[in-house]
């Protein structure tokens, strides 16, 4: 437990320091000769707002959300994939002790994808000739799935530097024929209705502002009798008339400030909007005994030369979600945060 409290407390230290520097940033930034007085104390005034809302731990508005998640996987996702490979969700971690962990984050799709009751290969009945990948990342899923199947594959994300790299990526591996991805918005996606046998959503439905209009899109998009399926990182379900506790919310802030994410939900909310849209063979679970190791993991890579440089070079929003790595592992031991798990089946026309 010693190396794991000098660590936390190594954390601790990094996220004063990093809210220091958000909050002392603007004094770094030197007015242009031409700019009058009054952009410039515009420009501070910006900055002493940002910087008090991390102190308070405040909730982002939609707009800076949608602005703040492009950003802050424009500027990590090279950090990540230098370190981790493709893949940027969490991995399968049975046996826990297994130290392969990007083929843990393959095995992680592959067991959900079996755990939703699809089949092994291309070949076999009810395999996907079409899928949407939902908050692609830089496409790791999408070209998995697609070599998988033999579907094609479209991904959307926010941030340009992920689609771009998508792209690149599947030209890469020989699939730019089969994969693409685009910068596009989940709640306002630019596909026609009943286009996708499968609708995809790993660790990207917690980014989403409006979780009602996140599922109807999920909904819209699939084709009768296709199959959604959404892993996403939630609050624990809460009793009728219950609610999470003070301490409980304060962690969740903290996370929201460093991630870009919007007032979390439960997996009780998920199934209850699903239903609402009348989604048939509705199954749920729990996951996070699964991923559970993976957090000290990308603590632990993250504590190698390579990574340490990487991060100096990133920014502070990078940096500031490396400090919240400490933060997700508390809730986890805590029981607040867990791995949700929900696949449904639209129904056919």
């Amino acid at each position: 437990k010693k190396p794991m409290m000098k660590h936390l407390a190594a954390g601790a230290v990094a996220a004063a320091l990093l809210l220091t520097q958000d909050a002392l940033a603007f004094q770094h930034q030197p007015p242009a000769a031409s700019k009058r007085s009054g952009t410039q104390l515009f420009g501070v005034g910006s900055a002493v707002r940002r910087a008090r809302d991390s102190l308070l731990s405040r909730e982002r508005s939609r707009e800076d959300l949608k602005i703040g998640i492009a950003g802050f996987y424009d500027r990590s996702s090279k950090l990540w994939e230098d370190v981790w490979g493709e893949h940027m969700h969490h991995g399968y971690y049975i046996p826990e002790d297994r130290t392969d962990h990007q083929q843990a984050q393959i095995d992680l799709i592959d067991e959900v994808l079996k755990w939703a009751d699809l089949p092994e290969s291309g070949d076999e009945e009810g395999a996907p000739k079409t899928m949407v990948d939902v908050g692609c990342g830089i496409g790791g899923s999408s070209r998995h799935i697609s070599r998988k199947y033999g579907c094609t594959a479209n991904g959307i994300t926010l941030s340009p530097y992920q689609a771009n790299r998508g792209n690149e990526l599947a030209k890469e591996q020989g699939l730019d024929d089969k994969c693409s991805f685009q910068v596009a918005d989940a709640l306002d996606q630019p596909f026609d209705d009943n286009s996708f046998d499968l609708v995809w959503s790993l660790e990207s439905g917690e980014h989403m502002p409006d979780k009602e209009t996140f599922v109807n899109e999920l909904f819209r998009v699939a084709a009768p009798g296709g199959r959604m399926i959404i892993v996403t990182w939630v609050h624990r379900d809460l009793e009728p008339g219950t609610s999470l506790t003070k301490k409980e919310e304060r962690v969740l802030r903290k996370i929201n400030r460093a991630y870009y994410l919007p007032t979390w939900c439960s997996t009780d909310d998920y199934v209850k909007l699903l239903e609402k849209n009348g989604a048939k063979n509705i199954k749920r679970d729990d996951w996070s005994y699964v991923i559970a190791p993976f957090w000290k993991a990308v603590i632990r890579s993250s504590l190698n030369l390579k990574s340490i440089v990487g991060l100096l070079k990133s920014g502070f929003s990078t940096q500031r979600g490396a400090y919240a790595m400490f933060l997700m592992l508390r809730g986890f031991k805590m029981g607040l945060i867990k791995f949700g798990m929900i696949t449904c089946t639209k129904p056919e026309e």
